[in-house]
């Protein structure tokens, strides 16, 4: 098939986005991105024993070196942003290397970091295997590993030189991790394009089922709106900040939980719930659209969970320590309507703890989640 390219755009260059299928037929999208004869890939054991091979036969005439980075958001740490470092250092990787993060979300946002550090900065490519890399993460340069008392506080802009997209790779993707990236997708229907979201709204029976057009659609129509965000706002100074739409409450989710138990994209799609409910509560979002998110939201949660929700007193603690309040205030992406999202500085916490859930879920994590 043919390959769709989308072009990023920032500080005066670009670089492309390709969007595809089989991607191992083309290994020159990926040796073209590639500027030196050194290549560390960072990668998972479980993605490793099916695609490493492939990607290390494509790239057998240079110094490839691996590193396997443990499963699970709790590592992207600095301790494992320090061993990444340290096999570049070992293994004499100099200017010209190229760090290829193969993997979802966690990996890609620990590899950036380790490339945008590493004497100053080297080149990196992103090869997103999850959805909710494909359509986010591994877009737009923002790098970073997580510390204890807050998500991704450590990190820095650092746009790869190229993103390769297979949406082959979601087929195999545990249906948990699969319906946790589409709350990513429905994001961008919400905050910008209600066209795309009433098509979600009729689509989502497809989408569940990974029928390829129906996720070749979401994928490429949600690159599109990412690379056109962040070419517009690469350091987050104005729109970009849309993006984190669910993202204030999402946070303080995944710190509560100390980054297990609940995936990132399980946490945004709670998250973009009380976005919801407090632009409600607030007069900003009608009922309808309100019902209208609610029931969309409700066929993408799981049936069943592990995690934890925090008290009220906790959440808004865990909330002011996140990267985006400013001077004691809490900052969030309100809706109001389905496709327009504002950016909202709350002065008064009272509509807040209506809203905040504090019951734990009933139940264990399926292994395969979802439902």
């Amino acid at each position: 098939m043919t390959w769709d390219v989308v072009e990023l755009f920032h500080q005066n260059q670009s670089y492309p986005i390709h969007i595809g299928q089989q991607w191992s037929a083309h290994p020159e999208l990926l040796r073209k991105s590639i500027t030196g004869k050194q290549v560390l890939i960072v990668t998972q054991s479980v993605l490793a024993a099916t695609h490493l091979p492939v990607l290390q036969d494509i790239l057998k005439a240079y110094q490839c070196d691996v590193y396997y980075l443990p499963e699970g958001e709790e590592h992207k740490n600095i301790t494992q942003w320090q061993h990444i470092l340290e096999v570049l250092l070992r293994q004499g990787h100099d200017r010209t290397t190229t760090l290829i993060a193969l993997g979802g979300g966690v990996v890609g946002d620990i590899t950036g970091f380790a490339a945008a550090c590493y004497l100053r900065g080297v080149n990196y490519l992103q090869i997103p295997t999850t959805l909710i890399a494909q359509v986010d993460a591994a877009i737009g340069g923002k790098t970073a590993v997580n510390h204890a008392l807050g998500k991704n506080m450590i990190g820095a802009f650092h746009q790869p030189r190229a993103v390769l997209i297979d949406v082959d790779f979601l087929k195999t993707l545990p249906q948990r991790d699969y319906q946790a990236g589409l709350a990513e997708v429905i994001k961008y229907g919400l905050i910008r394009d209600p066209v795309f979201f009433a098509w979600i709204e009729k689509n989502i029976s497809a989408l569940l089922a990974r029928e390829d057009a129906a996720v070749l659609h979401a994928v490429k129509t949600s690159v599109r709106h990412k690379a056109e965000i962040v070419s517009l706002d690469e350091k987050e100074q104005g729109m970009r900040s849309l993006l984190n739409l669910g993202h204030t409450f999402g946070h303080a989710l995944e710190t509560a939980n100390g980054y297990q138990h609940i995936l990132h994209g399980e946490a945004v799609l709670i998250g973009m719930g009380l976005a919801a409910e407090l632009s409600h509560t607030l007069g900003w979002l009608s009922t309808e659209d309100l019902e209208r998110i609610k029931c969309l939201l409700q066929k993408i949660t799981p049936k069943q969970s592990a995690y934890r929700f925090p008290m009220p007193d906790d959440w808004i603690e865990l909330m002011h320590r996140d990267k985006k309040s400013r001077d004691g205030k809490l900052n969030f992406i309100l809706l109001k309507s389905i496709g327009h999202a504002e950016k909202m500085t709350l002065t008064d916490l009272t509509p807040l703890t209506p809203i905040l859930p504090t019951s734990p879920l009933v139940g264990e994590v399926d292994a395969e989640g979802g439902g």
